[in-house]
């Protein structure tokens, strides 16, 4: 007796009997999650908690292009670096002497031109 092995493309594709909510749901709550500032990993992790929906990908689409096609992504390294850079401003306007945050903002700001220089190298692609 053969077992038919199947890929974990079919796997992602499969919907699971317990889950109610459709495409156009699910996509209108990753919307919804998107105006409020959040990136496509804190709305997956969100999806999954909060609305019991464990894959957003079981409608056949990432996270990431959903927000892509509705010109609402943020590329969470950006975002993230500069949250970072805020962070270390906000610290070195009451601490003028930390030489070590000034060193670490100089790091951060050549690390955060250097990702985004790439991103529009790649785009030009």
């Amino acid at each position: 007796m053969t077992t038919k092995k199947t890929s974990t493309k079919e796997k992602t594709k499969r919907k699971t009997t317990w889950l109610k909510t459709n495409e156009k749901e699910i996509a209108a709550v990753i919307i919804k999650l998107a105006k409020q500032g959040l990136t496509s990993e804190k709305i997956g992790l969100t999806l999954r908690d909060q609305y019991g929906i464990p894959k957003a990908k079981l409608n056949g689409k990432s996270i990431s292009r959903i927000l892509k096609e509705n010109n609402m992504y943020r590329d969470a390294d950006i975002s993230n670096l500069e949250k970072k850079i805020e962070a270390i401003k906000k610290h070195l306007e009451k601490n003028r002497q930390d030489k070590r945050a000034k060193r670490a903002l100089t790091i951060l700001k050549a690390r955060l031109s250097k990702i985004e220089e790439y991103r529009k190298r790649k785009e030009e692609k």
